[in-house]
């Protein structure tokens, strides 16, 4: 499909740079294709659903992964900023270099400063450059590894909030909190899914009292999610790869609930993309780890997913694909049209939706 087909005007104060507060107190369109649309607020969703039905949430933990460098060559030094996105192993990271043309294969890369003293080691971190691919994208084999690399990359990394807010403001300490879900758990995710940022635990409260049950899946939400589809075609574009993780316990729950009738909730395009690669044919939903790169547009056959709770999207996105080929691409413009002339605020710390199946 054309990608141009996924566009539509944006105005700049749309954006949201703060979260409401409370979580749930933020606003919630809900979508009913073809054309029914309803003004409703997060909180208002143990009445939206029916009682059977299950919420699938990731848990996932977004780490600070935006880290700032010199490039080290024989006596030559350049400032680097790297944007870690999926991990390769204990002490190697995929990366987006900025600017990557500043990067050979072999250079070395050092952040933070030396230190004086061995017990303060970890204020510094070395890492080679061992492959540069497309767009930026280098891996990177750092001097730590493991819960070691870890420590490093927490004292010396920078919270990754997304360039549309970045570019607007800094990061703070509010951030820290504002940018994690009351239940991440996982560490691994560059970028927060920001779909499960509406919950509290009385929300979770007033759902388990309306019979709502709740499972947990893990997908690592890597910087790619951030990037811009360049190419005039949805088959020429490329998805990264990203890390997921469906227990059979909780293949296990989702299948049983979709037998007496439970409707599947997914929390975030991070967990519907997860929960339809771990899907089969027969709609039942097997025990999943490792990398998906699914790519979802219309024309997609869910197997899975019969309701998804998502934040607003960008224009040209991969994620405003994947909500048009849930809902409907016409009904989806139609709605976000309607979030425009509302007042809805957008993107990661925007208000939510609540889309039905088309």
């Amino acid at each position: 499909m054309r990608v141009d087909l996924f566009d539509f005007e944006l105005p700049e104060s749309s954006i949201a740079l703060r979260p409401v507060e409370p979580r749930d107190a933020a606003r919630m369109l809900v979508v009913r294709p073809p054309d029914g649309l309803e003004d409703r607020i997060v909180r208002d969703l143990p009445d939206l659903l029916r009682p059977g039905d299950v919420l699938v949430l990731n848990n996932t933990k977004v780490i600070p992964s935006r880290l700032y460098g010199l490039r080290m060559r024989e006596d030559t030094a350049a400032r680097v900023e790297i944007m870690l996105h999926k991990r390769e192993g204990a002490d190697r990271w995929r990366a987006f270099a900025r600017p990557a043309k500043k990067l050979n294969v072999g250079d070395r890369i050092r952040f933070g400063e030396a230190s004086e003293s061995s017990a303060c080691e970890l204020v510094r971190l070395d890492a080679e450059v061992e492959e540069k691919g497309e767009g930026g994208d280098v891996a990177l084999r750092f001097s730590f590894s493991g819960a070691y690399l870890d420590e490093a990359i927490a004292r010396l990394g920078e919270l990754p909030l997304p360039p549309y807010i970045a570019g607007k403001r800094r990061t703070d300490d509010k951030d820290r909190t504002d940018y994690q879900t009351v239940y991440a758990r996982d560490e691994g995710a560059v970028a927060a899914p920001t779909a499960g940022l509406h919950f509290t635990e009385d929300l979770f409260r007033r759902l388990d009292e309306r019979g709502i049950a709740r499972q947990f899946v893990t997908l690592h939400v890597g910087a790619g999610t951030f990037l811009p589809v360049k190419a005039e075609d949805t088959t020429e574009h490329r998805m990264h790869a990203e890390w997921g993780s469906v227990s059979e316990e909780t293949a296990r729950a989702l299948n049983e609930a979709r037998a007496r009738g439970g409707r599947i909730v997914a929390v975030g395009t991070t967990s519907l993309r997860l929960l339809e690669s771990a899907a089969q044919e027969d709609g039942s939903i097997a025990p999943f780890s490792g990398d998906t790169a699914i790519f979802i547009t219309p024309g997609y056959r869910f197997k899975a997913v019969d309701v998804l709770m998502t934040n607003f999207h960008l224009p040209r996105s991969t994620l405003f694909m994947l909500v048009s080929a849930f809902a409907g691409l016409d009904c989806m413009k139609a709605a976000y049209a309607h979030a425009i002339g509302s007042g809805y605020r957008f993107y990661s710390y925007g208000d939510a939706s609540l889309l039905f199946r088309a």
